[in-house]
């Protein structure tokens, strides 16, 4: 028990308290709202508490996996059988006309940039 009282889950145990507790305000604020004649309030009205709801959910799982010592840490990716590996084809890099225009276009693109008060007409390539 003592585990549950040092300063990391007294903040812990803080946070949920006063999350639940907003969190019920707000339903309760929208609930007041609903009565106002708001319809669409109705529906945060139910929200807010599954929201608080959730809040009780994942504080009493962290509890839980603190009292089994925590979380188990994931196993180690298991190895894809020899059976059932590919393998994936390498393709040989062949230079065609369009990769030359592109890196040609692109050249220009980059002696504009370095040159911006040039006009298209004076690019020297």
């Amino acid at each position: 028990m003592r585990r549950y009282l040092t300063p990391r889950w007294l903040l812990r145990h803080a946070i949920a308290v006063v999350l639940v507790a907003g969190c019920l305000a707000l339903g309760w604020w929208q609930l007041d709202r609903a009565r106002g004649g708001n319809a669409l309030s109705y529906g945060y009205a139910v929200e807010w508490p599954v929201f608080a709801l959730f809040v009780v959910f994942v504080w009493s799982r962290e509890v839980r996996a603190e009292r089994r010592g925590g979380y188990a840490p994931p196993p180690p990716p298991a190895s894809v059988p020899e059976d059932l590996r590919i393998e994936v084809p390498v393709r040989p890099t062949v230079e065609s006309a369009e990769d030359a225009e592109t890196r040609a276009y692109n050249d220009y693109l980059a002696w504009l940039a370095t040159h911006p008060g040039a006009k298209p007409g004076d690019y020297p390539g």
